[in-house]
């Protein structure tokens, strides 16, 4: 979540291929209901400053509802394969019935393309966001959501309201979980079954404007932070999360 050095040394580390999610239609309610797919199409959200699409797609149609973010650093990549392989490993997992997850794919398209980690601004979406804690500067925006990537992912959160927020992280030298607001126990939970390190967020510096800050600080809405060692085997990180991070998308 600080301005990092990507290196990727693993052959691995290339972008992969969108994983294919098994369709499963559950039966009709009714004669006049058609079966909802278990998995949406991609729709856009809204555009990125240089106008790249930013999607999302749902799965499942479960009570609980989950929002995950697959990346906000251009820079930070590692994510990539899991939210790919998110969605059939959580309808194998059986979760399709109880929550209904919202994918993100990438909320900064611009960046990735050019491998920054702030959008075509340079500003860092993840010090963009209204939290209390926001501090204008040319690095994090001259005002709150001033970038069009922090005002859709702000608007979702508003229109959701979701019981849990994940969003994909990367760090150098190391991998960790970490969060805000009330998610304490998913946190130590996800620790558990990963074996990553809990590292808690006042345990950083500051990150005025930061995602976190705004949804768990502000919001009072439980936000789980992955972060992946930069450089990693994607492959490899996701296998390690895999079963921690379908538990908390449960809620288990």
């Amino acid at each position: 979540m600080r301005s990092l050095v990507l290196v990727l040394p693993f052959a691995a580390c290339v972008a992969p291929r969108e994983v294919p999610v098994r369709q499963v239609a559950r039966a009709p309610t009714s004669p006049a209901e058609p079966a909802r797919p278990p998995v949406s199409e991609w729709r856009e959200l809204g555009r990125s400053v240089q106008g790249r699409p930013i999607r999302a797609r749902e799965v499942g149609s479960g009570a609980r509802r989950v929002l995950w973010v697959g990346g906000i650093h251009g820079n930070e990549r590692e994510g990539t394969l899991a939210t790919a392989a998110l969605p059939a490993d959580f309808l194998a997992a059986g979760l399709g019935d109880r929550v209904t997850l919202t994918i993100v794919e990438d909320l900064n398209p611009d960046g990735r393309a050019v491998s920054t980690r702030g959008n075509a601004n340079g500003v860092d979406l993840n010090r963009n966001f209204p939290a209390r804690t926001f501090v204008p500067a040319s690095g994090s925006g001259e005002r709150p959501l001033s970038e069009p990537e922090s005002r859709i992912l702000h608007d979702l959160i508003r229109a959701l309201r979701p019981d849990l927020v994940i969003v994909c992280h990367s760090w150098s030298n190391r991998h960790f979980i970490n969060y805000d607001g009330p998610a304490g126990d998913l946190a130590r939970r996800f620790a558990a079954l990963s074996g990553y390190p809990l590292v808690e967020s006042r345990s950083f510096a500051a990150t005025p404007g930061s995602l976190g800050s705004f949804v768990g600080g502000d919001l009072g809405l439980p936000i789980l932070t992955i972060e992946w060692r930069q450089g990693c085997d994607w492959q490899a990180a996701w296998e390690d999360v895999r079963r921690a991070a379908l538990a908390v998308i449960e809620g288990s």
